[in-house]
């Protein structure tokens, strides 16, 4: 599996000939849009920086589009939507937590989480997490220090970082003791190379 971050939620996941898009900006946010072609597009709140699927298409390959909470399964990946409140750019909305298994890796996509209080049904289905994908921005979004605690809770054993300025990405990496990580340009990742992992935080360029 290799994972690349394109800026704010924006991620790229992609196994064999199979990808996935996190959260692509549509055109008319203010963040940098990226263009790649995704089989699946997973968007987690209904807002331009992170609702552009039509990023996602690329010649004929046009995405199957999951957005909000429930249980889905496209070409094989099966992945579950938990819904949780949010408030993004002064609006009370709807973020939906995607739990996602690919490559017997199991993939935890937090999106616009406001609050480290998780809804009961997440609680209980998000375990034994490989990969957590974690805003620590603020702004909208969780700030560094509940955004740690809460992945100490959820016990994954790979944290990526999202949605943050730099500031706010060196004082996460600073509660974390995990001062002096460099981004990488992407991860490539086996289900192997997790074992013996606890939290590790891996810094993504873009």
């Amino acid at each position: 599996m290799v994972i690349s971050y394109a800026g704010g939620e924006c991620f790229k996941v992609s196994q064999g000939d199979l990808t996935l898009a996190f959260n692509p900006p549509a055109k008319d946010s203010k963040l940098a849009s990226a263009k790649f072609g995704a089989d699946i597009a997973l968007v987690s709140l209904d807002h331009a920086d992170f609702n552009g699927v039509e990023n996602a298409a690329f010649g004929e390959r046009e995405p199957f589009v999951i957005q909000g909470p429930g249980e889905y399964e496209v070409k094989g990946v099966a992945v579950r939507g938990f819904g949780t409140a949010a408030e993004y750019a002064g609006k009370q909305s709807v973020n939906t937590i995607y739990s996602v298994v690919l490559e017997g890796m199991n993939l935890c996509f937090l999106g616009t989480l406001t609050s480290a209080d998780l809804p009961a049904a997440a609680k209980q289905e998000l375990d034994d997490i490989d990969v957590l994908f974690l805003p620590v921005g603020g702004d909208g979004v969780l700030e560094h220090a509940p955004a740690y605690k809460l992945a100490v809770q959820l016990e994954p054993k790979v944290i990526i970082p999202m949605h943050y300025k730099p500031e706010s990405l060196k004082a996460f990496l600073k509660e974390a003791g995990a001062e002096g990580t460099k981004a990488e340009e992407k991860l490539t990742i086996k289900k192997k190379d997790l074992e013996g992992k606890e939290a590790e935080v891996v810094v993504l360029s873009n």
